[in-house]
């Protein structure tokens, strides 16, 4: 089938194109290449513009009539970015997805997979979380995810449109064929930070934060291999009419591993997989930052059929062969 994805230039939006691929599906790629690189759409059917052109859409609706589902993941997603520009994540993230989601109503493309984030939730006691935990979205990215998830409950609920929401929460690694991966020059992410003082390119990897109630004293998350967050894309639109009917019209799922690895935990894990010690610098908490949660993925196991199969080594060593290769790919380290 013809899957739309909205943001396919991007990190995640091209390991899914790759994933729907290998399951035998068509991907189409929509994008403005704000972000995402040119270089990651390939040979795919690309639409280059912007998610909130009616035009645009209804271009793609016309020349491929046969489309099955949306999958939408155009967002703006750092944080810090997010707290500096607040007007361009709410402009971006919630007006433009607004008018994507009535304009694909209107166009009778009414399967839509959404991607959202586990940083909705409340920062749990005991650092695990249910899709029924309490949300509470510390920066204006989270806020405007969470926003989009009870915007398109309400449009579910009044229009034909039908919604899985998936909830990301730590993604890393490499697309497993390295056709794509990281392509923030600096990235700011953890295992991104990580690698680039693996290569000696930066001086030390700074630890911020040892004091917090986890069992080593460092943040926790749920890190999950790119890879198989792509696959559970696949899983939500091969499964989508199982998922959510008349009667169920959105549901929201965790997408994560089902278990938490600590920061000092993900180091040793580079070192291992590197065979070398990772430079590292021990720092304060920043401001707003949590001990961290790791997801119940019970609700993907039963409802998507998913489940991660790749390991924290595998996908740090894809991360570290992408390092190598993106030159080649990107034109820049």
């Amino acid at each position: 089938m013809k899957v739309l994805i909205i943001g396919g230039a991007g990190y995640i939006g091209s390991v899914t194109a790759s994933a729907l691929e290998i399951a035998g599906h068509q991907p189409i790629i929509l994008d403005s290449l704000a972000t995402g690189p040119r270089a990651f759409v390939h040979d795919r059917v690309f639409y280059e513009g912007d998610l909130a052109d009616r035009e645009l859409l209804r271009r793609v609706g016309a020349e491929h009539p046969d489309l099955d589902t949306v999958i939408h993941m155009g967002a703006f997603i750092s944080v810090p970015e997010s707290v500096e520009k607040p007007a361009l994540y709410y402009d971006n993230n919630v007006s433009k997805s607004l008018v994507l989601f009535d304009e694909l109503a209107q166009l009778g493309l009414t399967r839509v997979v959404f991607s959202s984030s586990a940083s909705v939730y409340a920062p749990p006691k005991d650092l695990v979380v249910t899709e029924t935990s309490p949300t509470a979205p510390a920066s204006p990215y989270a806020r405007t995810k969470l926003m989009m998830e009870e915007i398109l409950g309400d449009l579910t609920a009044a229009t034909d449109l039908r919604g899985v929401v998936l909830r990301y929460f730590n993604p890393i690694g490499a697309n497993p064929d390295l056709s794509s991966g990281v392509h923030a020059r600096e990235p700011s992410h953890v295992l991104g930070q990580l690698v680039m003082a693996a290569a000696g390119r930066r001086p030390a990897f700074q630890l911020t934060g040892t004091d917090y109630e986890t069992r080593d004293g460092t943040g926790l998350r749920d890190y999950i291999p790119v890879g198989d967050l792509a696959r559970a894309h696949v899983h939500a639109v091969d499964r989508f009419d199982s998922i959510v009917d008349d009667s169920t019209r959105m549901q929201t799922v965790n997408v994560g591993t089902g278990t938490g690895t600590t920061v000092r935990e993900l180091i040793a894990a580079v070192e291992e997989v590197t065979g070398s010690p990772v430079p590292v610098e021990e720092a304060p908490r920043r401001p707003g930052d949590s001990a961290g949660a790791y997801a119940d993925t019970t609700l993907a196991k039963e409802l998507l059929a998913w489940e991660c199969e790749t390991t924290i080594a595998e996908a740090i060593a894809t991360a570290l062969e992408w390092d190598k290769r993106r030159i080649d790919v990107l034109g820049y380290a």
